[in-house]
């Protein structure tokens, strides 16, 4: 196999020294004239001359890598958070490195040290258990994908689910439903819940009990979803509506509803949280609420960038973007019976 170019061969053949060549590669033009900056840059086009962006890290303390962790790449929600990450660093000469923890600490953990071991410039994290002290322990510049309180010491960049869901569970009221059932997604963090507490809430406001047995909790999939709805039609008075933690719940959940041959909305309203794009897809289309998903990877990016070109460090940060409700067609009046 035939050796890669160094910045030697470089000099050698556009007849400069080494240093020289590192400027023109380094484009500060310090001291290099133009026709030897069009020399050197001939050589490197001959020669086949790729930068060792290695050296250049170890030079400038910077690898131009930040990752991006995430608990589930196969969740619709993440790819729109990662595109606006992306249209960010891009523009600033970064790379995207994704990490799938799969809802699982150690890995999570193996992704911190990774990090930390390989000089990332920075990281971008929805956390699935990794307490902040751990996240702080890396040393690295973190923004946290979520507005979690737990967390509260970082920038954090997230959608207000708990208005979200306030929004939801309101227009299932607004539909004369009063029997509302939650299904809520499983976190190996425990905290408050901001779904349930927006849940309770407004529940509360309307003059409506609160009935523990139509809460119920799953995984973050379609198989959570149907096992939900399973759960909530074994009751004696199961619910005439219900919310969803997020989109692929609220799909599962509908499936499992034309399973046991129920009709959506007749039967049963159904309203999901994250308008996913197989939410306007599904039969009937999914009423939920949208989150600004592309904002909220441009906007946490843009955090994160100012952290690693900051000169001194500012006050933490907590930006939650609105979201809306998108009404479509698993959404209806009760029908009184």
């Amino acid at each position: 196999m035939k050796p890669r170019p160094t910045i030697i061969d470089v000099a050698k053949k556009a007849g400069v020294s080494k240093s020289t060549v590192s400027r023109v590669i380094a484009d500060d033009g310090l001291g290099v004239n133009q026709e030897t900056k069009e020399r050197v840059l001939l050589a490197i086009e001959k020669l086949g001359y790729i930068r060792n962006a290695i050296a250049s890290s170890m030079r400038t303390d910077r690898t131009n890598l930040i990752m991006l962790a995430i608990p589930d790449i196969t969740n619709p929600y993440w790819p729109e958070v990662a595109r606006g990450v992306q249209d960010v660093m891009d523009k600033e000469g970064y790379a995207v490195v994704f990490a799938n923890s799969d809802w699982d600490e150690e890995r999570e953990m193996g992704y911190l040290e990774m990090a930390r071991r390989n000089r990332l410039d920075g990281i971008l994290i929805n956390p699935v258990q990794v307490s902040s002290e751990k996240i702080e322990a890396s040393g690295i510049p973190t923004v946290i994908l979520g507005t979690r309180e737990e967390y509260r010491t970082f920038d954090r960049v997230g959608a207000d689910s708990y208005i979200g869901t306030k929004l939801a569970v309101k227009h299932l009221i607004d539909l004369e439903h009063k029997r509302i059932g939650m299904i809520l997604g499983q976190r190996e963090i425990k905290s408050t819940d901001s779904r349930k507490r927006g849940y309770v809430d407004v529940l509360q406001d309307a003059g409506i009990a609160i009935d523990e047995n139509l809460i119920t909790t799953v995984p973050f999939t379609r198989a959570g979803g149907e096992r939900g709805v399973a759960t909530l039609f074994q009751l004696d008075t199961p619910p005439s509506a219900i919310f969803c933690a997020n989109d692929t719940i609220a799909i599962g959940a509908l499936q499992a509803a034309y399973a046991m041959g129920l009709s959506v909305p007749a039967d049963l309203s159904i309203v999901g949280l994250d308008d996913i794009d197989s939410a306007a897809t599904t039969s009937p289309p999914l009423t939920t609420i949208s989150k600004p998903k592309y904002d909220i990877g441009r906007q946490a990016a843009t955090f994160l960038l100012e952290q690693i070109q900051a000169d001194r460090l500012t006050s933490p940060r907590k930006l939650q973007l609105a979201g809306e409700l998108c009404v479509r067609g698993t959404t209806a009046l009760l029908i009184k019976k």
